[in-house]
């Protein structure tokens, strides 16, 4: 018989405990499609039947494992069990389905062995047309054997399945793909050249990888390619393939946030069927190609968080676009006023401090300059200034030559003069018992793991901060050594400042500058005092100038290896201050990584830092990024109430970002009287996603300090336009 009368079963399911029970029947045919459509439903036995056709129980809440003997229905032709909560693995036999020509089982909770077994059994479903097992932990590689998988697959779609390794290049085999989308993994390595074998594709989704290297250039000559997305990956640091022009019946072309550098390819302009081109977030420069003006089906243009300069072309306002975004670049000069420009806002100019146009309300109006007026200047610049500067230049050559001969180098601008560290000891013991009252409790002012800090006035009258370390503690010498190797060789405006240190049988203490507003930590964790916006973007710039400066402002890299608030101090100026390099690395210069038994503070550790103890500059670089996101959150990566071992700070903020990041971030970031503009939300999206390029899972795919200052220094500079 037929299984076709749906009312009172749909009736039952929903009264009932939401079980259907229809085996040792003789039901033919496909299941009803109104099966589908029954919110109650979770467990439904159909075995020993005859069933054929279509079985679609999508958007349902059936659970448990898939029944093995699903794949005894030799007829089925569509099998459709997405969007409920199966779990267990997917079953291996599916070579029984001849007629198999679909297969959904994306968005539940299936897991997988190694190397995703049921592909080798897939193989044998020769009428498979389309594939997607998308949104389940399978956690898994993909075997070469997918490639044996029948050529007349059509779609195949396995995104966000934390999915590793390499991408098999047998999927080239795959002859009739039209679809692959990849995306949301954790697929590393190279892009197969093997891709270009896929004749027939019309659309490859690889956003959001760890993929390296460059784009092949068998995938740019791949004639029917209509969309290609390979945002998110770390793709070759050097010039976009000029071969990606020869994408002709491209439509949607997305490389956002990669390491490509050098000039835009002019040749980009010939892809007369592109709406939509994404480039941001990379390092291209040079000027946009005037080539651009050719892109007459172009609706959408992302050309933001770059360093492109030169001025923007007025050719595109003549273009069809929809949305232009050319912010955080080096833009100068006039904006156009015409086209998608009457319409644009700040947002998509913001952080270009060379453009002006009169018809943005906030980005002040071009000088106009009248042409006489501009040939009186030459004549005056060619006749009277460039004698003066030329002079004034030989006089300055001679004093700085004479200068040189009496003088040592003169020290960086960002160097502060603070008194240098001696080899012999400025303070005694008993000085420090009397500028801290004997260690009165009452001046006692911060407890650490091996320390306490104890405020304590000098002879001079000076107010400073007393670091006094734990003698009990065994490594607390070794520490007090390496502290003192690193202070000796740093002297910066953003680093505390240490005034001397003390050492003898009965201790072992640095006397500091005073830091009179405490630390970061404080300020973002007690009630009465709050930052805004813009003091947290100030602040964390603070750290990242410090940071970078002990990266890369000498000979010889030292590595924090204990960046976190707590070790963030403010001045009575507001201006932050790093300080504890307490179990900090002065790495050889010969050498970019070191190894270690001493660890950082449990939630700000990098992951290569935390399982084999490598330290590096972008152990630093990752702390520095789970700090920026704990400031903008005001929340700790240790907090328990919110974060386990599956969901820690960083994925928390990442799946808000960018729709629901708002809901994240900290409520105190604006005063009750300030409302959140669109100015303030950009910058705050700019900020998370500074954080998340500096937490990227392998120390190779982040950014170094120099770029996170720069970053910074750019997102700051926009907030203060506003």
């Amino acid at each position: 018989m037929r299984l076709f009368a749906l009312g009172s079963v749909s009736r039952a399911v929903q009264k009932g405990n939401g079980e259907l029970n229809l085996e040792n029947n003789l039901f033919h045919g496909g299941i009803p499609y109104g099966l589908g459509h029954l919110p109650r439903l979770r467990v439904i036995d159909v075995k020993n039947n005859q069933l054929n056709g279509k079985l679609h129980l999508t958007d349902n809440e059936l659970e448990g494992e898939i029944p093995p003997h699903i794949t005894n229905a030799s007829k089925l032709e569509n099998l459709r069990l997405a969007h409920n909560f199966f779990s267990g693995s997917i079953p291996t036999h599916w070579g029984s389905l001849p007629d198999l020509r679909l297969l959904f089982l994306h968005e539940n909770q299936l897991t997988s062995e190694h190397e995703l077994p049921f592909f080798k059994s897939l193989a044998d479903c020769r009428m498979l047309q389309y594939l997607d097992v998308g949104y389940n932990p399978l956690n898994s590689i993909l075997p070469n054997s997918i490639g044996n998988l029948s050529s007349s697959i059509e779609f195949f779609e396995i995104s966000d399945a934390h999915i590793n390794g390499l991408i098999p290049a047998s999927i080239g085999n795959m002859s009739g793909l039209t679809t692959l989308v990849f995306q949301d993994n954790n697929f590393t390595g190279n892009i197969p050249p093997e891709f270009g074998k896929l004749k027939q594709l019309q659309g490859l989704y690889l956003n959001n990888n760890k993929l390296k290297g460059h784009v092949p250039e068998a995938v740019c000559n791949l004639s029917n390619l209509g969309r290609l997305y390979l945002q998110g990956n770390e793709l070759f640091e050097g010039e976009v393939p000029s071969d990606i022009g020869e994408l002709k019946a491209i439509v949607e072309l997305d490389i956002s946030g990669n390491h490509f550098s050098g000039m835009i390819p002019s040749n980009l302009g010939d892809l007369q069927n592109l709406q939509s081109l994404a480039l941001s977030n990379n390092s291209f420069s040079g000027q946009i190609p005037l080539s651009f003006a050719n892109l007459i089906s172009l609706q959408f243009l992302d050309l933001s968080l770059n360093a492109l300069s030169g001025t923007i072309p007025k050719s595109l306002e003549k273009l069809p676009l929809k949305n232009i975004n050319v912010s955080f670049n080096e833009l100068e000069g006039e904006i156009p006023s015409g086209g998608v420009f009457s319409n644009s806002t700040l947002q998509s100019f913001l952080g270009n401090r060379g453009l002006c146009g009169a018809h943005i309300l906030e980005i002040p109006a071009c000088v106009v300059t009248n042409p006489g007026q501009q040939s009186n200047l030459k004549e005056v610049v060619v006749k009277i200034v460039t004698p003066v500067i030329i002079s004034s230049f030989v006089i300055l050559l001679l004093v700085s030559i004479w200068i040189m001969k009496w003088q040592k180098k003169g020290k960086s601008k960002d160097v502060e003069k603070v008194p240098e560290i001696k080899t012999f000891q400025l303070i005694s013991y008993h000085e420090i018992q009397r500028a801290t009252n004997n260690f009165d409790v009452s001046n006692l002012i911060g407890v650490g793991g091996s320390s306490s800090v104890y405020k304590g006035t000098l002879f001079s009258g000076v107010v400073v901060a007393i670091k006094v370390l734990d003698l009990e503690n065994e490594h607390v010498c070794k520490r007090f050594d390496t502290e003192c190797e690193v202070i000796r060789n740093v002297r910066h405006r953003n680093l505390v400042s240490v005034i001397t240190t003390c050492s003898s049988d009965h201790i072992r203490a640095f006397v500091l500058q005073f830091m009179s507003n405490g630390s970061l930590d404080n300020w973002l964790y007690r009630e009465d005092r709050h930052l805004n916006l813009l003091q947290r973007i100030t602040v964390m710039l603070d750290v990242a100038m410090a940071i970078e400066y002990l990266h890369h402002g000498h000979d010889t890299p030292i590595v924090h290896c204990d960046l976190k608030p707590a070790n963030v101090f403010l001045g009575e100026d507001m201006v932050a201050r790093v300080g504890d390099f307490g179990i900090s690395k002065i790495l050889a210069v010969s050498k970019s990584v070191a190894h270690t038994e001493t660890l950082g503070t449990l939630g700000y550790i990098a992951p290569e830092y935390g399982s084999e103890g490598i330290v590096s500059a972008s152990g630093d670089v990752y702390s520095y990024g789970i700090m920026l996101m704990e400031v903008l959150a005001k929340r700790r990566p240790t907090d328990e109430e919110i974060f386990n071992e599956n969901l820690g700070l960083r994925e928390w903020i990442r799946r808000a970002f960018p729709n629901t990041m708002l809901k994240v971030v900290d409520a105190n970031l604006f005063p009750e009287r300030e409302q959140i503009t669109s100015k303030s939300e950009i910058c705050i999206a700019s900020m998370i996603e500074l954080a998340l390029h500096c937490t990227k899972e392998t120390p190779e795919s982040r950014i170094t300090m120099k770029d996170v200052v720069k970053r910074l220094n750019k997102i700051k500079n926009a907030f203060w336009e506003m």
